[in-house]
């Protein structure tokens, strides 16, 4: 047998660059390279290796562990989780502050390779800087936390044991039905061992998508489903994006005549003003699709989870005679809320159900109503994101709306808009519109502030042909925004909207819808030695950093801001104030907050209250 003596570092790392995928029938590297920051637990190892190999693998370097591993997760869902990329770091807090990343790529079903430094598997000079010792266990380090969030975890204690784990590793993100986050913790001794490696270990592999075929039975019970229904609609999940299926599921509302709405992942499947999409489903959703799933006999959700934002915490499909039909790639998710599962990959799936349906139209009553719904929608949506007249006043807080109608106005079909956490995402799905599905990158799975910034860089990695807007409330943005100096060091321009509202505005209308008082999230309900706290000055911050910026005094100023952002030749930082309590109000579900059952507070005693009424429509 043919080998090659190699560390054990080099060797993942020689794997790595052997691996391809096919993306619109042209073969491409799977990895994109890998974000790294070193220490002691990584530096002489995988930095070594790294080294090597710069020139034709390129390694990143990044100003904090959570955010480059963020700008991974970003990178593979703007890829559609057809490319991923690597992220190493040190043993201790760097290990550390990637957990968080990889929280959201599990919670997303998104690949991200992690490869942690390790202690010493040899435990000679144990304690090492950076350890945390176990008294009763001292198999333990700070890198058992990524077991909970990976898909895949392996601790790679002899070189030799890479040869097995790597290929599972891989093979765990490229399969649609496990896809998410893998581990391998690396323990810097091992890094740098060396071992004889069968050179067929480094041969090239090209990955293609794995296509699962529905069960004949589900197909056949899904097919009657369907030629049943009176009121059916169709939710558009993050696996339509995903699966490529974009033009099967198309076809099925085109052909059918079936009505269809959007999750927060699914947003984009469909143009927003196609005769047939409703708009955003659900908790932040429009009121043509909530009424629609109300009343629907039939829901085909595709590619969801059908998390609480979704079903309005299992209260929107109140039909009694309703049936859910879930495809998906997964029976974990297919089976979920008592569904009648369609398990299979949504592409191949749903061209097997468009030969099956032939025929089958919507009856028009439906169609007519649920089409009447949608234009008086798009009709609100027009006027909470209008111009208001006082657009010139230097005096008027505009809202979220009012922020969102003036960048999505600048927008084009080659610009994404990129979001995480807070009310933005809310507004955002009501409220954007998309002609692309590559337009609108919000991650609400995980809800992960932070994400932003980090993520609008990963973005722009994958698709660095498109423009890419930001939007990014003052907490997000003081929570992690060194990767805006990351975008200007790589020459990846981004166009960022700080919205300042002075705190977490949010959580802040969620507190008071829960009866309780403004209490620790806007500055000026916060412990502090004064009233409030300093004004940050974004602008000046984000000039610091490297980049080009400017806070405006009002939303005409905005319209003229996003003009010079475009023609600048590096990341554009605008900030403006907003108010913290207007929300758009039209459209929308109800969400499970729990309240709590007893307080001195008056408002909280009548919010339990109308909590409890609300809970009785919620089945158990």
């Amino acid at each position: 047998m043919d080998t090659i003596r190699l560390t054990m570092a080099q060797a993942l790392v020689k794997h790595l660059q052997a691996q391809f995928t096919v993306v619109d029938g042209v073969e491409v590297p799977l990895f994109g390279g890998a974000w790294a920051i070193f220490g002691h637990g990584n530096v002489a190892g995988m930095g070594e290796a790294l080294a090597q190999v710069k020139d034709e693998f390129t390694t990143f370097r990044a100003h904090n562990e959570q955010g480059m591993a963020l700008a991974a997760c970003a990178y593979a869902k703007q890829h559609r989780r057809q490319r991923i990329m690597a992220c190493t770091s040190s043993i201790g807090p760097g290990a550390l502050n990637m957990v968080t990343a990889a929280g959201m790529a599990m919670a997303n079903r998104l690949p991200v390779l992690f490869l942690p430094g390790d202690v010493f598997a040899t435990r000679t000079p144990d304690p090492v800087l950076q350890q945390v010792e176990h008294f009763n266990d001292p198999t333990l380090s700070v890198n058992d936390c990524f077991r909970p969030v990976s898909r895949y975890f392996d601790r790679i204690n002899r070189p030799e044991q890479l040869i097995t784990s790597l290929p599972v590793a891989i093979n765990t993100m490229l399969d649609p039905a496990t896809c998410g986050p893998a581990t391998l913790a690396l323990p810097q001794d091992v890094q740098t061992m060396a071992f004889d490696y069968p050179v067929s270990f480094f041969a090239k592999k090209v990955h293609k998508p794995r296509r699962n075929r529905a069960d004949v039975d589900q197909l056949a019970t899904a097919v009657a489903a369907i030629k049943q229904a009176k009121k059916p609609l169709i939710l558009l999940g993050g696996g339509v994006h995903y699966s490529l299926a974009l033009e099967e599921a198309t076809a099925l509302i085109e052909q059918c005549h079936i009505p269809a709405c959007e999750t927060q992942a699914g947003k984009g499947a469909l143009p927003w003003d196609h005769e047939f999409n409703l708009g955003s489903v659900g908790v932040t959703g429009s009121s043509a699709a909530n009424t629609a799933a109300q009343e629907a006999d039939l829901i085909i959700a595709i590619g969801t989870r059908l998390q609480d934002f979704t079903s309005a915490s299992r209260t929107l499909f109140a039909n009694p005679d309703h049936t859910l039909l879930s495809i998906n790639i997964t029976s974990f998710d297919a089976e979920k809320h008592n569904a009648v599962p369609l398990i299979g990959d949504a592409k191949v799936t749903l061209q097997e159900l468009l030969a099956e349906v032939d025929g089958y139209q919507t009856p028009t009553t439906w169609t007519d109503k649920v089409k009447a719904l949608n234009l008086d929608w798009l009709t609100a949506v027009d006027q909470v994101t209008a111009l208001p007249k006082q657009a010139s006043d230097h005096n008027y807080l505009p809202t979220d709306a009012n922020v969102i109608g003036v960048i999505n106005r600048t927008a084009n079909a080659n610009s994404t808009l990129v979001q995480a956490a807070g009310g933005l995402p809310g507004e955002l799905h009501k409220l954007w519109r998309t002609s692309s599905d590559l337009g609108y990158h919000v991650e609400y799975g995980f809800s992960c502030m932070g994400y932003e910034l980090a993520g609008g860089l990963g973005v722009k990695m994958a698709t660095p042909e498109r423009e890419v807007i930001v939007m990014v409330g003052d907490g997000s943005y003081l929570m992690l925004n060194s990767e805006i100096a990351t975008s200007v060091m790589l020459g990846l321009k981004l166009i960022i909207v700080v919205l300042d509202n002075r705190g977490y505005a949010c959580i802040n209308r969620l507190q008071q819808a829960c009866g309780g008082e403004s209490f620790n999230n806007l500055l000026q309900h916060c412990h502090a030695v004064e009233a409030g706290a300093p004004k940050t000055d974004f602008a000046a911050h984000a000039k610091a950093l490297g980049a080009n910026s400017e806070q405006v005094a009002c939303l005409a100023d905005l319209e003229q801001a996003l003009t010079r952002a475009k023609a600048s030749d590096k990341t554009y930082v605008i900030a403006i104030d907003t108010d913290p309590m207007p929300s758009t109000q039209e459209g929308g579900a109800w969400w499970d907050v729990a309240v709590p059952e007893v307080s001195s507070r008056e408002q909280v005693v009548d919010a339990e209250r109308q909590y409890k009424i609300a809970k009785q429509q919620q089945p158990y």
